[in-house]
Formats: C-alpha cells, sequence, structure tokens
C-alpha cells in the first residue's frame, strides 16, 4: 500500500534485498519502506518524512 508523503507499507515478515545484496529480514506484520530516502535507517522508513515541511502550491511562506 502507498501512502500520501509517506512510506510504501508492505505487509510482512519480510526478507528485503539492498542493491549491495545485503539481506534485511524484517519480522514485522507490517513493514514501512522509505520513498522519500530521508531516513537514516534507509530503506526501511524512520519517520524522516515528517519532519521536512511542506509548502502547499503557489505558496509564499517560508
Amino acid at each position: 500500500m502507498l501512502t500520501d508523503d509517506g512510506p510504501a507499507l508492505v505487509d510482512g515478515p519480510i526478507d528485503l534485498v539492498t542493491a549491495d545484496g545485503t539481506v534485511l529480514h524484517c519480522d514485522r506484520f507490517r513493514v514501512a519502506l522509505c520513498l522519500c530516502r530521508r531516513s537514516a535507517n534507509y530503506p526501511l522508513c524512520d519517520t524522516s518524512h515528517r519532519r521536512a515541511r511542506r509548502r502547499a502550491p503557489g505558496s509564499t511562506d517560508r
């Protein structure tokens, strides 16, 4: 399941293979995969996307 401005939620448990071949075993019933690449635990989500304030289109406040 994809969420607005958040992670991809995958039903677990899963074994995730990273680009360098490392296997991450996630035994949770739902695993959050980072889509924004801000996570310190990438490819797993650590909710870093929540800290980035997004402005509405056309907004001028900073």
